[in-house]
């Protein structure tokens, strides 16, 4: 093993292997891995790691590509309703193709910071109501499977909170103070509305289970905040019951509503 020490960390070269889906081992030297010992912004002492699924040169992907036949990967994230030790699946290399009735694709962006997985924003719906995103830029939403919540730029989620509001036949909590900055119903396993997502060639259609999640076993609380940022972040309450394949050869994201508590089954 191969390591080069820094005041922050431990990047090093080892051999790790895979199991690939016929059950073969698949050594791979020369893997980069990193351990931090000062890190910051999201990630706590609780953390055990993180996996890099990003675009850049030391990612996972990026790494595995030449061995697993290309720079391609898929998952299919369980909604949190379900029971929580219910895994989602992921899936690498040749064979992670998100294909078939029902897909739809948008292009992926490249931008200066290139780790990011960027695509184009054009507006949402809520049921028949569409509400215009204030900009014209490319590549104004990052896919986090990383992040919870979906979070939109301001003038956006006031527009999509409002409307929200018109269509749910119930009024939301005002009573309690620990959701004054949050949209939330005193009900579980909301009905309506649905919500669609505009990408750029691509209409993700989300139900509720998808749209709020549960908050003290009672609540449904909507998964999407606000942010300051001028770009949009794509979270993973959203992706649930989606597989989503990225494409790093055609440098498209792929879409397909999919039952992912049971899609691990024909795995």
């Amino acid at each position: 093993m191969t390591i080069n020490r820094t005041f922050s960390g431990v990047l090093a070269l080892d051999t790790i292997t895979f199991e690939s889906s016929s059950s073969e081992a698949i050594p791979l030297q020369y893997m980069i891995f990193g351990c931090g010992h000062n890190n910051s912004g999201i990630f706590d002492d609780k953390m055990m790691g993180i996996v890099g699924l990003g675009r850049g040169p030391l990612s996972l992907i990026s790494q595995i590509g030449p061995s697993f036949g290309g720079r391609r990967f898929s998952y299919c994230l369980v909604p949190y309703s379900y029971d929580n030790n219910l895994p989602s699946i992921m899936s690498f290399g040749s064979g992670s193709e998100v294909v078939g009735d029902g897909v739809v694709s948008t292009p992926l962006i490249t931008k200066e910071f290139k780790p990011f997985y960027y695509v184009t924003l054009q507006g949402i719906s809520v049921g028949d109501t569409y509400l215009y995103i204030n900009s014209s830029s490319k590549g104004n939403m990052i896919i986090d499977s990383g992040a919870t919540l979906t979070s939109l730029p301001q003038q956006l989620y006031n527009l999509l909170v409002d409307e929200v509001k018109k269509q749910v036949p119930m009024q939301p909590i005002t009573d309690d103070p620990q959701f004054a900055d949050r949209l939330c119903y005193n009900v579980i396993n909301l009905q309506e509305p649905t919500i669609t997502i505009h990408f750029q060639d691509a209409d993700i259609q989300l139900k509720p289970i998808q749209t709020f999640y549960e908050e003290k076993v009672v609540y449904s609380c909507f998964a999407f905040e606000s942010t300051s940022d001028d770009f949009g972040v794509y979270g993973n309450f959203v992706q649930t019951d989606y597989l989503i394949g990225f494409d790093l050869e055609s440098e498209v994201v792929s879409f397909k509503a999919t039952q992912c508590n049971l899609y691990r089954n024909f795995v």
